[in-house]
């Protein structure tokens, strides 16, 4: 395989190409359990999948028209999910709007800061790692079960206006700590829409339990493999920032890839047009054409 093969083959894992776009919500679901998780939108100068260019089927920008096909798609059928149990739906990694599947949210979660109580939280809040607004929106879902995002935001005592870039922010960290996500769509504010969030234990209440036996080294491996399994070829650098949000440390990358290495589960090689050397998953059974193991 040549360069261009591996990203020919990319683009059909990522679906974008014309005869593998999505058409169907069953397609997007079955899409998200393939790639194991995916961003919603693409991201600038991130390599991963996103639903919009599966559903596109190529590249494109994402269009600002609300009656775009591919855009009125993509946000009926995640409106269409929440609550649903689909899928894992939150801004996770780059703190943005991350797909991940039910199959993979296990692992994830066992390399979070949780450990399965509803108030891990105080903890976290006490060693100076939650926030204060964080924990306030994270009480009063807590207290009062699921809210939309205008009475949350009353609940948790940020209602007023100078307080709202505040609650925008921490609402994103606890969904970063897989605390808090979005399982609703409520027909109210200013443009009668907003998402109304719950508790993430308790909308999945046996997530602690299946994340409880994975070690947080076996969930770097599984999360890593999985991931290059779907972009088919990407660089240390870039798996750094694909999972920066996960807190890794530059050790704990170094030795999740050499036991992927030594597992055999992924190989690195040099290939030519590319600075970096670039790991390859295992699953494309051989090393490019042209390529040499980096040594």
């Amino acid at each position: 395989m040549k360069e261009a093969q591996l990203l020919r083959q990319r683009e059909l894992n990522y679906h974008r190409t014309r005869a593998t776009r999505i058409r169907t919500v069953d397609q997007a679901r079955a899409f998200v359990e393939e790639v194991g998780f995916c961003f919603f939108w693409p991201i600038k100068s991130i390599e991963m999948p996103s639903l919009f260019h599966a559903i596109a089927g190529r590249v494109r920008s994402v269009p600002m028209e609300h009656d775009d096909a591919d855009n009125g798609k993509c946000w009926g059928w995640k409106d269409e999910s929440l609550g649903q149990k689909w899928w894992y739906y939150g801004k996770l990694l780059r703190r943005r709007a991350t797909l991940v599947s039910l199959d993979l949210l296990p692992s994830f979660y066992a390399c979070s800061d949780n450990f399965g109580s509803l108030d891990d939280y105080l903890e976290e809040y006490d060693d100076g790692r939650m926030t204060a607004e964080a924990k306030a929106i994270y009480e009063a879902l807590l207290e009062h079960g699921p809210l939309d995002t205008i009475r949350l935001r009353r609940e948790s005592r940020l209602a007023a206006k100078a307080a709202k870039s505040r609650f925008e922010r921490a609402l994103v960290e606890l969904q970063v700590g897989l605390k808090v996500l979005p399982i609703g769509v409520a027909r109210t504010g200013g443009w009668n829409y907003a998402f109304t969030y719950e508790l993430l234990q308790r909308h999945f209440p046996d997530l602690p339990k299946r994340a409880r036996s994975i070690k947080r080294s076996e969930a770097r491996r599984t999360l890593v493999a999985r991931y290059l399994q779907s972009v088919v070829t990407a660089d240390r650098k870039m798996i750094t920032k694909v999972f920066h949000v996960l807190g890794w440390t530059p050790t704990e990358l170094d030795r999740t890839i050499a036991a992927l290495l030594e597992e055999g589960a992924v190989q690195e090689v040099e290939i030519a047009g590319q600075a970096a050397p670039q790991l390859v998953a295992a699953l494309l059974n051989r090393p490019p054409a042209g390529a040499r193991r980096a040594s």
